[in-house]
C-alpha cells in the first residue's frame, strides 16, 4: 500500500478563511501525481470564480475513501449510526416478542441531557449533565462500567430541558462532542484528556438557538464539522488533529439538525438542514453548491437529510412537512428542483425531531400533527412519489432506528416498541416500558440496543433467542 497526504489550499478569496487541509491515505499501486482544476463556486449569484487549485488526486477517485470513519460493522460511532441513517446492518435479532419480556444487560446511572449514544471498540460513549458540568461519558459497552467522565463545559441549562444535546462522534481513538452551548471538544479516548476544545458559536460571533446547539459532530476526511449558525459561519469544520479552522461558510441560523455527508447529484456533499434552509457545501473548501429555502416556525429544522437516487429529502415538524429535492449540474454547483412536496396541515410525513428512516424505496417516519402538538402517527410513504403507503394513528411520539427487518423505536412514554419494516401493512411485535420519558433514538451494536433518559442509560439483549 502507498500512502499519500494530500494537501488543499483554501484560497483568501473575498475574506474567506485560508488553510492548509492534510488528507492522509493509502491507495495500492504506483503513486499517483493528478492535478485536476476544481474551479471554487459562487455563494449563492451563481457566478464561477476564477481561483483554481491544484489537487494531487482527483476529487471523484478520492472521495470513496476520503469519507469513512473507520467503523467496523458492529460499531454505531455517531448520532443515527454508522451512515448517519439510522440504519443498521445487523441481523439475527428478535423475531417475535420474548417471554417474559426484554432481556437488561445492564442499566447504571447517567445524567440529564438529549445527547444520544455512540458505540465502537466496546465502548459506549455519550453526554451528560451533573454536578453542575456538562461531561462526556465513556463505559464499557458490555458492562456498563465507567471508564471515564471528562467535564467539557458548564452546564447548560435550558426551560426545554437541561444538559447537552448534540451525540458525540467516536473516530480513531478520538470522541467530538458539542454543547448545549456550542463549544467543541476533542477528547482521548484512551483517557478522556482534551485534546482541543473551540468555543465555536462565542468564537464565530454567532448566538447559541433558542433550543440549545444540536449539531452531533460530522467527520469529514480529516475534517469535524458542526453547525453555528453565526454570520459567514452556518456551519464550520476543523482539522481533526489539531482543531484549526479549515472553512466556514453560509448565513443562516443553526436550527437543530445535524449535517450529514451525502450522494446527491452525482457528487459527495455535506447537506446541512439549518435553520432556513437546506443547503450542500463541498466538504474540502466549504464552498456552497446550493441552498433551498424551507422556513420552519421557530427554526426548527431538526431532522437529518437523507439521500434517494442523488436526491435529497428533507422534513420538518410545525405542520411543515416534506419535500424530495432533485439536484441538477450547472457547471460546478446545482440548480434545485423539487420532485414532491407535500406540506402544511395535509403533509402525509412532518418529522419533528425525529429522522425519518429510508429503506429501499420506502419511509417510515413520525407524522407530528400541528405545531409540536401531542398527536403522532407512525407513517409509511413510498420516498418515489410522496404517497403515503399506510399510517398507524396516535402511535405516539418516539425515535427510531431500523435492523434485520424491525424498527426498534423508542417512545416519549419511555417505552422500547419493536414493529415490522413492511411496506404492506403496520404490524407491531411488542413493546415495554423500560425507562423514562426519553426523545434519544436507540443505538445498536454487536445486538445490544442502548438507551438512555435523563438518569439512566440501559443496554438491551436483543439478540434472537434460541428458540426463535
Amino acid at each position: 500500500m502507498n500512502r499519500f497526504e494530500i494537501l488543499y489550499e483554501l484560497p483568501a478569496a473575498r475574506g474567506r478563511h485560508v488553510s492548509r487541509v492534510a488528507w492522509p491515505l493509502d491507495i495500492g499501486g504506483a503513486a499517483i501525481d493528478y492535478r485536476s482544476p476544481l474551479r471554487q463556486p459562487a455563494r449563492t449569484n451563481r457566478r464561477h470564480c476564477r481561483d483554481t487549485h491544484p489537487l494531487v488526486l482527483s476529487y471523484s477517485l478520492i472521495s470513496s475513501a476520503l469519507f469513512c470513519n473507520g467503523a467496523v460493522a458492529a460499531d454505531w460511532p455517531q448520532f443515527l449510526g454508522p451512515n448517519r441513517n439510522g440504519i443498521s446492518k445487523e441481523m439475527g435479532l428478535l423475531k417475535s416478542w420474548p417471554v417474559g419480556g426484554l432481556k437488561a444487560v445492564w442499566r447504571v446511572t447517567g445524567g440529564a441531557g438529549m445527547s444520544g449514544i455512540a458505540v465502537s471498540g466496546g465502548k459506549l460513549a455519550t453526554m451528560v449533565q451533573r454536578g453542575g458540568k456538562q461531561q462526556v461519558l465513556l463505559l464499557n459497552a458490555k458492562t456498563g462500567k465507567t471508564v471515564w467522565d471528562s467535564p467539557v463545559a458548564t452546564a447548560y441549562r435550558n426551560s426545554m430541558g437541561q444538559g447537552p444535546r448534540a451525540t458525540p462522534t467516536i473516530d480513531h481513538g478520538t470522541i467530538y462532542a458539542f454543547t448545549g452551548e456550542g463549544i467543541l471538544a476533542a477528547l482521548n479516548m484512551t483517557d478522556g484528556k482534551i485534546i482541543w476544545q473551540h468555543d465555536v458559536v462565542g468564537e464565530m460571533g454567532g448566538k447559541t438557538a433558542d433550543y440549545g446547539m444540536a449539531s452531533s459532530p460530522l467527520i469529514v476526511g480529516n475534517l469535524v464539522v458542526v453547525t453555528a449558525g453565526a454570520p459567514g459561519a452556518t456551519v464550520v469544520a476543523y482539522e481533526k488533529s489539531a482543531g484549526k479552522i479549515a472553512w466556514k461558510s453560509g448565513n443562516d441560523t443553526a436550527g437543530y439538525s445535524s449535517a450529514s455527508l451525502l450522494t446527491a447529484g452525482g457528487k459527495k456533499q455535506i447537506v446541512a438542514f439549518t435553520g432556513k434552509s437546506a443547503w450542500g457545501l463541498h466538504p474540502i473548501s466549504g464552498n456552497q453548491l446550493w441552498r433551498f429555502l424551507y422556513e420552519t416556525d421557530f427554526d426548527c429544522n431538526i431532522a437529518t437529510p437523507l439521500q434517494w437516487r442523488g436526491k435529497v429529502f428533507i422534513s420538518a415538524g410545525e405542520n411543515h412537512g416534506s419535500t424530495l429535492l432533485a439536484l441538477k449540474p450547472d457547471g460546478e454547483q446545482f440548480v434545485v428542483e423539487t420532485a414532491w412536496a407535500s406540506t402544511g396541515r395535509g403533509s402525509v410525513l412532518r418529522n419533528e425531531w425525529q429522522t425519518s428512516i429510508l429503506l429501499g424505496n420506502y419511509l417510515y417516519g413520525m407524522d407530528n400533527v400541528g405545531g409540536a402538538g401531542p398527536i403522532t402517527h407512525l407513517t409509511c410513504v413510498s420516498i418515489a412519489d410522496g404517497k403515503r403507503v399506510w399510517q398507524q394513528r396516535r402511535f405516539g411520539k418516539g425515535n427510531m432506528i431500523a435492523a434485520d427487518g424491525k424498527l426498534f423505536i423508542s417512545t416519549l412514554d419511555g417505552e422500547l416498541a419493536i414493529v415490522a419494516a413492511s411496506s404492506k401493512a403496520f404490524h407491531e411485535i411488542g413493546r415495554e416500558k423500560i425507562l423514562r420519558s426519553t426523545r434519544q433514538a436507540p443505538a445498536l451494536a454487536d445486538g445490544l440496543l442502548y438507551l438512555r433518559d435523563d438518569q439512566k442509560i440501559l443496554c438491551i439483549d436483543v439478540r434472537a433467542r434460541p428458540n426463535q
